[in-house]
C-alpha cells in the first residue's frame, strides 16, 4: 500500500512541476519566434531592436530603385532614397514583439503552436518626404509646364478683334507627390512609374472676359490745329502708347507711366512746355493734351480718377479745371477701371485732334445723363509786358519771347440729370491758374540826334521862334518812354524735366513767336493765348535770356 501510495504522489508532483515550471517567464530579451515576419522578412531570433534594425536596412536598400514620372510624355528619373523613401509604421515590431515574443513558457509554447499553423506576416508601410517630393517636381518640372496666355484685343476697321486665350498647364506637386507615395506603397518588386498630376492655369484675361467689351463708355477730342510739327508729332507719340490698354477692374493707369521715358529715343521732339512761369523748349513738350483728353474722356465714362492736377497756366484747348497736367513723378493723370468687367481705351489723332474712347460694358441707365460744368470765379491781369533789351536787335526791333497768360481761379461741377432733370451736383475740381506776363526782346533804343540851330535874325515884326524836337517814342508804344529793365520772373510753375528729358517733358503748352521791326503794339496789351497764335517754325531755339529749370522734377 504504502508503495503504491508513493507512486501516486510521485507522479502527481512531477506534474505539478512541469506546470510550475511553464508558468515562469522566461529569462533573458525575448525572441522572435518562426513563424513571425515583415513583408517577407523573418524576425525569427531577433529582439525587437534587432528586428527593427533588419527592417530598416531592408527598406534602406530598397531606396535605390529607380522611379520614373512621366509629364506630358516627357520622363523624369530618380530613386526611391531621393524622394525620401522611408519605413513608416516602425511600431509594428513592437506590437508583435508584445504579441509573440515575451510572456511565461506557457504563452510562448501557444504562441510558436500557432505560428507553426498560421504563420503572421506584418505589413510594411512606406512613405515619401513631401519636402523632398515637391522640391524633385519644382526642380525638375517647372520648365515642363506651359504658362497661360492672355486674351488681347485691338480694334480694327471700326471693330474688335480677339486672340483667344489659352489655359496654362502644371504639375501639381501636392497631388504628383501623393501619387508617388501610393506607387511607392506597392512596393519595389518591379519598376515605378507615375504619371504626373497636371492642372490647368487659368490666364488673368480670358476671351469672355474681354468679349464684354461692346460699348463707348465715354469720348472727348481735344484739337492742336495752331501746334508746329515737333508738337504735333509729341501728341501723336502720347496718343499711341496709350492706344490700346485693357484695364481689368480695379487696375489703375498712370499716364507719365504709359508715356515716359521723355527722349528722343523713344520717339519725342522738343516742343513747348511751361516751367518756372515760363514757356520754354523740353523734350516731350505736349504730352499734356495727351493727358488732358484722355482725363476728359475718363470723365465721360465716369472712372474713378485716382490722381489729377491741373497746370501752372491756363491752357486753350479745353474749359478751365477741365485739364490734367503731367510733370515727371510730380504731377500725373491717373485713373482706375471701377467698372467690374474690363475697359480698352483707344486713342489717336486725325486731322490735327486727338480723341480718346473709353470702350467697355454700359451699365449705367440711358435716361441717365452726365454733364460737366467749367466756373470761372476771378481773373488776374498778367500785367505790362517784361522788357529785355537785346543789343543784337537793331534799334527799335521787338521780337515776343512769350505771350502773356491771364491769371484764374476756377473749378469744375459734375451734373448729373434723369430724363432732362437735375438729381445731383458734385463739385470735383477747384484751380488756380497763374498769370504770367508777355516777355518781348527789344533792340536798344534809337539815340536822339538835334541838328545845331542855324542863328537867325530875329524879325521886327515878331519875337523870335523855336521849332521843338520830335518826341521820342519809347519800345513800349509810349512816347518819350525808355525800355523796361529786365524783370526777375518768379518760379512757381511746375515741370517734369530738362529739355534733355530725362524725368519727362514740363507742362506743355504751344508758344507762339513774332518779330517785328517796330513797336507796333501797346507794351500794356497782353498777347493772344499760346495755343491759338501762329506758331512760329519750331526749329528756332527760344531766346535764352531767363533760364527756366524745372522746378519739381529733374
Amino acid at each position: 500500500m504504502r508503495k503504491g501510495v508513493w507512486n501516486g504522489g510521485l507522479t502527481v508532483m512531477l506534474a505539478a512541476g512541469i506546470l510550475w515550471a511553464f508558468a515562469l517567464p522566461a529569462y533573458g530579451e525575448p525572441v522572435f519566434p518562426e513563424g513571425v515576419s515583415v513583408d517577407g522578412q523573418s524576425l525569427a531570433g531577433m529582439t525587437a531592436e534587432e528586428a527593427r534594425d533588419a527592417v530598416k536596412a531592408y527598406v534602406g536598400s530598397q531606396g535605390q530603385h529607380k522611379v520614373t514620372l512621366s509629364v506630358e510624355g516627357r520622363d523624369v528619373e530618380t530613386t526611391a532614397g531621393e524622394l525620401g523613401y522611408h519605413w513608416a509604421n516602425e511600431q509594428v515590431v513592437d506590437e508583435a514583439a508584445a504579441e509573440y515574443a515575451g510572456g511565461s513558457l506557457i504563452r510562448q509554447y501557444m504562441a510558436k503552436k500557432d505560428l507553426a499553423e498560421s504563420p503572421v506576416d506584418l505589413p510594411l508601410e512606406v512613405g515619401v518626404a513631401s519636402s523632398s517630393v515637391a522640391q524633385f517636381v519644382n526642380t525638375q518640372c517647372q520648365d515642363m509646364g506651359t504658362a497661360p496666355q492672355n486674351a488681347s484685343i485691338a480694334r480694327e476697321n471700326g471693330a474688335f478683334v480677339i486672340t483667344e486665350s489659352i489655359p496654362g498647364k502644371t504639375v501639381d506637386a501636392e497631388a504628383t507627390g501623393e501619387a508617388l507615395n501610393q506607387a511607392l506603397a506597392q512596393g519595389l518588386d518591379e519598376a515605378v512609374r507615375v504619371e504626373a498630376v497636371i492642372m490647368e492655369t487659368e490666364p488673368e484675361i480670358t476671351t469672355e472676359d474681354l468679349a464684354s467689351i461692346q460699348d463707348v463708355l465715354g469720348t472727348a477730342t481735344t484739337s492742336f490745329s495752331s501746334s508746329g510739327a515737333a508738337r504735333s508729332t509729341n501728341v501723336s507719340v502720347g496718343a499711341s502708347k496709350i492706344n490700346g490698354r485693357v484695364l481689368m477692374p480695379g487696375e489703375v493707369l498712370s499716364g507719365y507711366e504709359c508715356l515716359q521715358p521723355f527722349t528722343s529715343a523713344n520717339g519725342y521732339k522738343g516742343a513747348a512746355s511751361y516751367a518756372n512761369g515760363q514757356v520754354v523748349d523740353s523734350i516731350g513738350g505736349g504730352v499734356c493734351q495727351v493727358s488732358t483728353t484722355l482725363y476728359n474722356a475718363a470723365l465721360q465714362a465716369e472712372l474713378e480718377i485716382v490722381e489729377r492736377q491741373n497746370h501752372s497756366m491756363i491752357v486753350t484747348y479745353v474749359e478751365p479745371s477741365m485739364d490734367a497736367a503731367i510733370a515727371g513723378t510730380v504731377k500725373d493723370l491717373k485713373i482706375r477701371n471701377n467698372y467690374s468687367t474690363p475697359i480698352y481705351v483707344e486713342g489717336y489723332t486725325e486731322n490735327k485732334q486727338i480723341t480718346f474712347t473709353i470702350y467697355g460694358k454700359e451699365t449705367r441707365p440711358a435716361n441717365r445723363k452726365v454733364e460737366y460744368v467749367s466756373e470761372t470765379l476771378g481773373r488776374t491781369s498778367p500785367g505790362d509786358p517784361q522788357l529785355i533789351v537785346d543789343p543784337t536787335l537793331a534799334p527799335g526791333a521787338r521780337v515776343r519771347v512769350q505771350s502773356s497768360h491771364t491769371g484764374l481761379r476756377s473749378r469744375l461741377w459734375k451734373v448729373v440729370a434723369v430724363d432732362g432733370v437735375e438729381q445731383e451736383r458734385t463739385l470735383l475740381n477747384e484751380d488756380t491758374y497763374n498769370a504770367s506776363k508777355a516777355i518781348y526782346r527789344v533792340g536798344p533804343s534809337v539815340p536822339v540826334t538835334v541838328p545845331p540851330e542855324t542863328p537867325v535874325a530875329p524879325a521886327e515884326s515878331a519875337p523870335e521862334q523855336t521849332q521843338p524836337a520830335e518826341p521820342v517814342t519809347g519800345v513800349d508804344g509810349g512816347p518819350g518812354v525808355s525800355p523796361k529793365p529786365a524783370e526777375t520772373q518768379p518760379a512757381g510753375a511746375e515741370s517734369a524735366g530738362q529739355s534733355s528729358g530725362a524725368g519727362g517733358p514740363a507742362e506743355t503748352a504751344p508758344v507762339p513767336a513774332e518779330t517785328a521791326s517796330a513797336p507796333s503794339e501797346a507794351a500794356s496789351a497782353p498777347a493772344a493765348p499760346a495755343e491759338t497764335s501762329p506758331a512760329a517754325p519750331e526749329t528756332q531755339a527760344p531766346p535764352q535770356v531767363i533760364p527756366a529749370a524745372p522746378e519739381a522734377a529733374a
